[in-house]
């Protein structure tokens, strides 16, 4: 299934992204870098976890918003324009869609 192969691509990225915060950058582009794969990480182990729990829409929310979340403070740790931070609400916003999908899947 192609959303968990995303996520676990998801988490490989996550892996890359921390250690680039922890080793390779400092102050808030490390910080940007460190903050996206805590999001990332937790997000893909979190779309599988719904994968198994057959809620596949709120694997792809997990997936996308990941996507566009720790995307977006990645671009900005590398010197994209700052105004990519309004976009990163947007990613967190599917996040919290995803939970709410999750929850309401798993009400019974």
């Amino acid at each position: 299934m192609i959303v968990a192969i995303l996520a676990a691509l998801s988490g490989a990225i996550a892996v890359a992204a921390g250690a680039m915060g922890a080793h390779g950058a400092t102050g808030v582009a490390a910080e940007w870098l460190k903050t996206g794969a805590q999001y990332q990480m937790i997000h893909a182990v979190a779309a599988l976890v719904a994968l198994r729990f057959e809620a596949r829409g709120a694997a792809w929310l997990f997936v996308v918003g990941a996507a566009i979340f720790a995307g977006t403070l990645y671009l900005m740790a590398k010197g994209a324009p700052h105004w990519l931070g309004a976009v990163t609400p947007i990613g967190g916003a599917l996040l919290i869609g995803g939970w709410l999908w999750l929850g309401w899947s798993l009400r019974g």
